[in-house]
């Protein structure tokens, strides 16, 4: 009886240990009675009945990088399942944009499991199916959309995905939060294509930019050369309006004087003939004057015959002066 005792001793222990099962936070256990789903186990300690019940087991596809950065997938069976929002990387897979390029995508998404029963019940693999449902879905978003606007648009594309796959995954139990894509390679012709059209671009603005650049320093330069001859015009106009004043102002001058001179001769005189004759002497003198300046002239001067008759007039209305100064002096 000894062994007997002892065996169902062992078999009460195992069996009790077996029924004991520890969860986590953030974790559920899904546990299933004779193959029908009974319960869900929460996070603490909680007791099955062994043989009887059992925890549900579950496929999950996992991706695994290698010591040299090859990446593969494994699936493996677990029975718990993560409550916590979860980062699922996505392989390189080829997409074709609407006008035939081959783009090389790579993604993350980031969903969360909001019912367990469904994520367990609903679907084989969620992670597997996950990963199908989005590289389907990228092929079709990516395929409505050129080269350039699939280069321009990740938030756009990262919206439609998000939105599409978050209302697919809703029958799964599965909250859909975040897509993102991490890298769009286009292949190598493209790329070096791509390269030479941003140089052409960036010579053009150079050059538009030098000929702006021309253009406004010549528009510069003109406008200052035109304000500046504006300027010196109106600088000569003001200079001649200045000498023409000056000079009408010292005419006047010499008028004023001479007609006081030949008022005076006229009055000590009594002749008006006397004054005419001075006057006529004086334009004679300047006018000799003119010619005695440049001697070097070859010109030949003819005097006319009235010349003697007026110098002689001048001569007598300087002895005038002088018989009228003395008498002003007795």
């Amino acid at each position: 009886m000894g062994p007997v005792i002892i065996g169902v001793a062992i078999f009460v222990i195992v069996v009790a240990l077996k029924g004991i099962i520890i969860v986590k936070q953030a974790e559920v256990v899904m546990v299933e009675r004779l193959g029908r789903y009974n319960r869900t186990l929460q996070s603490g300690i909680n007791i099955i009945w062994p043989i009887l019940e059992m925890a549900r087991k579950i496929k999950w596809k996992t991706l695994k990088t290698d010591f040299q950065g090859n990446q593969y997938h494994i699936i493996k069976e677990k029975t718990r399942i993560d409550l916590r929002e979860t980062v699922y990387d996505f392989p390189r897979q080829n997409v074709i944009t609407r006008d035939n390029v081959t783009l090389e995508i790579n993604a993350l998404l980031y969903f969360q499991v909001t019912d367990p029963m469904k994520a367990v019940y609903e679907i084989e693999n969620l992670p597997d199916a996950i990963e199908k449902l989005t590289q389907t879905t990228l092929r079709n978003v990516i395929g409505e959309l050129d080269l350039d606007q699939t280069l321009a648009s990740r938030d756009v594309i990262n919206s439609k995905l998000r939105l599409i796959l978050d209302e697919a995954t809703d029958k799964w139990g599965v909250k859909v939060n975040r897509v993102e894509l991490q890298d769009i390679n286009p292949p190598k012709e493209i790329r070096e294509a791509m390269e030479k059209q941003m140089r052409a671009e960036r010579d053009k603005r150079a050059k538009i930019l030098e000929a702006e650049g021309s253009k406004k320093s010549a528009i510069l330069k003109a406008e200052g050369e035109r304000e500046s001859n504006i300027l010196n015009a109106q600088g000569k106009k003001e200079a001649n309006i200045l000498s023409a004043e000056g000079e009408a102002n010292a005419r006047l001058k010499i008028a004023e004087a001479e007609a006081i001179a030949i008022e005076k001769i006229k009055d000590k005189s009594g002749k008006p003939e006397t004054a005419l004759n001075y006057l006529v002497a004086l334009r004679y003198i300047k006018a000799f004057d003119e010619i005695a300046k440049n001697p070097s002239d070859n010109k030949t001067v003819f005097m006319p015959y009235e010349v003697s008759s007026v110098m002689s007039s001048l001569g007598g209305i300087k002895e005038l002066f002088k018989e009228t100064k003395k008498k002003e002096i007795m």
